[in-house]
């Protein structure tokens, strides 16, 4: 196929998906559960206001919000979910209260009056109680107590009633984690309505708003047909698809013969001074790196000691979740930094050119981007310490929402600094895109996915404060889904082209033809496959659907990804000056193992509905976050900083001990870690879920047993391994600058 015919395939893929995500999300908004005016009991006594629980979902945020245990099943793995463990306990309340106006007590009746009192529960809490002219949810009696009575409970939880010592310890909840009880009045109107969501019909169904998640048979909430057909379908698509990709590739699998260069053809290219002011980018992804793993030692370590480091009282000056937001925040941080620094180095190498002050703004997005991670790092822990109020927590501490944690002026100004990095990558770019040469489609999508860079990470500016959580919920995804999972990378596969081409081991336009190819076929799933982590957020059945369909869309290119692998390999192999870039591309060739295992095979067991409707927020998804966020953005991070290294130090050999060693034992050590700790757990939980409800996976009552605690330790192993290796990374590239990681001359 043509270049010509790959872009007009390439915008309809585009302009079509776009329109269905924002129509959808158009959907989403005129469907949205109600946010009464008022919630009152049957006699007509206000509970708690819509205000209140806008302003609870504030308290909510900012004590950690989603790194603290989970709301609709987005979140952190040691506390519950909230939303599942209030909806169990709200149920076994009302069943007392049922039976009690009765004059009976339900624990001592037989098993057909317990039923019977099963199915009055089950009428009295999914019926919608929303009175639309009144603009107010009516509780029934038996609810209204399950209310005051679960108020007191979390109440005690989160804040200072020594009866819940034990179990704060075990959901790693600091005491007084909520210092005052207005916000904890607060807190809880905001956890009521969640739970009220996802117990209340439809109207117009018999699924309530959030697909009768979470399974819990005791309130009759049990997969719907829907996600039976929908996981079917995408199962038999992908098949279909995998068919057509397959049949496709045997068809054009032949490519242009390359003769391969007799020298490094980057042997003698001299970096401009741009270039060399990258070097210490990677010196901050260096120290990024390390504290990144340290926190999250010290995360998992909360698992089994949920409020202290092997004795020291650490939560109180660092609780579980700043150093969960903190872990996952950084990770993204490094990973970006390397990725934004090897554009940077590559865009005038590209082109030849350099453009006046290029140096002058490389270093000024370098200092941006310091007091951006800087910053966002004391907010987030200002913020959880409850040291500012709920506006200022909003602009400058924690927002609560998962990967997306830093405040709203840290986004403004990461936003500034990616439209400065933009800016910078065209200036540099502008002679190249004037040449009318081969490459210049490769270079196009490689602005494009600039572009896309700079302005997909604008979505997560579109809600506000005390934006309605589903809608929020709905651009958080575009951050993470488009932004992380989407445009980058495509901006890593168009990276990884240019750099074959350069070294003259691919030719330029089958280079170009395969990474469009690529694109569409990546794009084509992924973009609407956004839906697939809002299957459960209160959205409309549409959306489960179209995330189901083209989710599994997502892995179709994975099929191939072992073909990818040995074609990297045999490149590291073709000829012996190559042996020189042998550890990035060995990273290129990690980075095909964990899309194929994590982002495919993990991410595709838990993608279809009927599975996610069981292991959402699961230890399962927790592998998959692993293995597809570090081991393919990470080692791909890893090894795009290796190669312009390898640019910046051109004279010397490296030390291949040094650094193959800790090639290994990263990669070891994450399998080690994810496949007899983290999986088993996850495995354990689903059967849990499926069996007892999900409340049951992820209460402290089966967490903490003893099998689940040993599992929680044997992740000690892979962590020692894995830290190994990050260490031996840093200790190579400081090397690079001191001389331990030179050898002889080239």
């Amino acid at each position: 196929m043509t270049p010509r015919k790959l872009w007009i395939s390439l915008a309809i893929v585009m302009i079509a998906s776009f329109a269905v995500l924002l129509f959808y999300g158009n959907d989403i908004y005129h469907n949205l559960p109600p946010i009464p005016e008022k919630v009152v009991s049957d006699k007509g006594e206000v509970l708690f206001t819509g205000q209140d629980i806008k302003d609870g979902q504030n308290v909510w945020q900012s004590i950690g919000g989603q790194t603290v245990g989970s709301i609709w099943g987005h979140g952190s793995y040691i506390a519950p979910d909230w939303t599942a463990d209030y909806l169990h306990r709200e149920a076994n309340i009302m069943l007392s209260e049922l039976a009690a106006m009765d004059g009976k007590t339900y624990s001592q009746l037989p098993a057909d009056q317990q039923a019977m009192y099963g199915e009055r529960l089950k009428t009295s809490i999914r019926t919608n109680t929303f009175d639309t002219l009144r603009n107010q949810i009516v509780f029934s009696a038996p609810r209204v107590k399950a209310f005051q009575q679960l108020s007191v409970y979390y109440e005690g939880l989160f804040m200072t009633d020594t009866a819940f010592n034990t179990l704060r310890n075990q959901y790693a909840i600091p005491f007084n984690t909520v210092k005052d009880t207005e916000r904890m009045r607060k807190m809880n109107a905001f956890l009521a309505w969640t739970t009220w969501v996802c117990i209340t019909e439809r109207p117009g169904s018999k699924a309530t708003y959030t697909n009768n998640w979470p399974g819990d048979a005791i309130v009759g909430n049990i997969p719907p047909a829907a996600l039976h057909l929908w996981s079917g379908f995408s199962i038999l698509l992908l098949l279909a698809c995998v068919g057509l990709l397959i049949l496709h590739h045997a068809h054009n699998k032949d490519e242009v013969p390359v003769v391969l260069p007799l020298e490094d053809p980057l042997r003698n290219e001299k970096a401009t001074p741009s270039m060399k002011a990258t070097l210490k980018y990677f010196w901050i992804v260096s120290a990024l790196i390390i504290v990144q793993m340290l926190a999250g030692v010290i995360t998992a370590h909360y698992g089994v000691e949920g409020n202290a480091f092997y004795g020291f009282p650490l939560d109180k000056f660092l609780p579980a979740s700043v150093s969960r937001s903190w872990h996952v925040q950084l990770a993204i941080f490094w990973i970006a930094t390397s990725w934004l620094a090897t554009g940077l180095y590559i865009a005038p190498a590209v082109s030849g050119y350099e453009p006046k002050f290029q140096k002058a703004g490389v270093n000024i997005l370098f200092i941006a981007l310091v007091i951006v991670v800087v910053g966002s790092l004391i907010g987030q822990w200002l913020g959880v310490m409850q040291k500012l109020g709920l506006v200022d927590n909003f602009l400058w501490g924690h927002q609560g929402y998962e990967y997306i944690e830093l405040g709203r002026v840290w986004q403004i100004l990461l936003l500034a600094g990616l439209v400065i990095w933009l800016i910078l990558m065209l200036r540099a770019l502008l002679p190249a895109l004037r040449k009318r040469d081969e490459s210049r489609h490769l270079l196009t999508l490689f602005v494009i996915a600039s572009i896309a860079i700079a302005v997909f990470y604008a979505a997560g500016l579109m809600y506000g404060r005390q934006t309605h959580l589903v809608i929020a919920e709905y651009w958080r995804w575009w951050v993470v889904h488009l932004w992380v999972e989407g445009f980058f990378e495509v901006f890593a596969t168009v990276v990884a082209a240019f750099l074959f081409c350069r070294l003259g081991l691919l030719h330029i336009r089958h280079a170009t033809v395969a990474v469009l190819f690529s694109t569409i076929i990546f794009l084509a799933g992924g973009i609407l496959g956004t839906f697939h982590h809002i299957y459960f957020s209160a959205t409309p059945i549409a959306v489960l659907a179209l995330g189901a369909t083209f989710s599994a869309l997502e892995i179709v290119p994975l099929v191939l990804i072992g073909y990818e692998a040995y074609h990297n390999y045999t490149l590291s192999r073709s000829t012996l000056w190559i042996k020189a870039y042998k550890w990035p591309i060995y990273c290129f060739i990690a980075m095909c193992f964990w899309n194929f295992l994590g982002a495919g095979i993990f991410g595709f067991a838990i993608n279809p509905p009927i599975a996610l409707y069981y292991i959402q927020g699961l230890n399962t998804t927790a592998v998959h976050g692993h293995t597809a966020l570090f081991g393919v953005y990470g080692i791909l991070g890893i090894g795009l900083m290796l190669f312009v290294l390898h640019g910046l130090y051109p004279e010397r050999h490296w030390n291949d001990k040094l650094i193959g060693t800790a090639f290994w034992l990263i990669n070891i050590g994450l399998l080690v870690m994810v496949t007899i700790s983290m999986l088993p757990m996850g495995i354990l939980q689903a059967i849990a879920s499926i069996q007892h409800g999900y409340w049951y996976a992820r209460s402290a009552e089966f967490m903490h047993t003893d099998t689940m605690q040993t599992l929680r330790w044997l992740r000690v192993p892979g962590d020692i391994i894995l830290a190994t290796g990050e260490f031996l990374l840093v200790v190579f590239i400081i090397g690079l600058k001191t001389g331990w990681s030179l050898k002889e001359k080239r």
